[in-house]
């Protein structure tokens, strides 16, 4: 149930033309939608600001189908799935108005909302290969109501790249600093930004880089005020957390 269902709800009772009893029962309505295979959690944008995501990785394309028609019948729009396989977007796309990105494997259900956030989220990446994960970032921030800034190959390896968009760093209300191989990046950002960076090892890497590790032990080492770091490759979770901090 969206926050501005249950405005309305209160407002007619304020007004009088809803009992209490009639008010109650509306709010307690299917909070969750228990479907066997899944327990949907119908009311996590009234709790929490933004509506249940589909992890679509191990899901069956019938499974994301039910559990995206149960939040949109709910009133949540858009619908976000991650993980999801082109495979399994064709399948939905036939029962779904879904837009699929296959970079990032994003599957959003419904329009993008206009930006409500304070500012605008910088997503940048160290090169091209960790795009992917950045997008996961970017499509997250913007399914939740923000603007979102792409830098992407900015790089501490051509550090002039980075300068040249000091002026969008420094204006920005939080940055997501995607890098994999050593995962410098963050720490250079963190030291040209008075906002909160959140760090995004990726599993890009020769050999040592293993598998992320490598960046991840970098960034949670770096010497930047003001850095978080969340696990390897997740795009989503530092999408998500760039967009709290930005409704603030």
């Amino acid at each position: 149930m969206k926050k501005q269902a249950v405005l309305d709800i209160l407002k007619a009772v304020e007004s009088g033309s809803l009992s209490a009893d009639d008010a109650l029962t509306r709010l307690k309505l299917e909070p969750i939608d228990d479907m066997g295979f899944a327990k949907v959690d119908r009311h996590r944008e009234l709790r929490q600001g933004a509506s249940e995501v589909i992890y679509g990785e191990g899901k069956t394309p019938e499974h994301m189908i039910k559990i995206a028609k149960s939040l949109i019948s709910d009133g949540q729009s858009p619908v976000l799935i991650t993980r999801l396989s082109p495979e399994n977007a064709d399948i939905i796309k036939k029962e779904l108005a879904l837009t699929y990105d296959e970079r990032s494997h994003v599957g959003i259900v419904g329009e993008i909302p206009p930006a409500d956030g304070k500012g605008y989220i910088v997503v940048a990446t160290g090169g091209t290969t960790d795009i992917p994960v950045a997008e996961e970032a970017a499509l997250t921030a913007e399914a939740m109501g923000n603007k979102v800034e792409r830098l992407y190959d900015v790089g501490v390896s051509g550090i002039h790249r980075l300068l040249a968009h000091a002026d969008i760093i420094m204006n920005a209300r939080c940055i997501v600093a995607v890098a994999g191989m050593e995962g410098a990046l963050p720490s250079v950002i963190g030291g040209l930004a008075d906002c909160p960076v959140i760090a995004v090892p990726t599993s890009v890497g020769y050999g040592a880089a293993f598998g992320g590790v490598a960046a991840l032990l970098s960034m949670l080492n770096s010497c930047a005020s003001g850095l978080s770091v969340v696990n390897i490759d997740n795009g989503f979770g530092a999408g998500y957390l760039a967009s709290m901090i930005n409704h603030i």
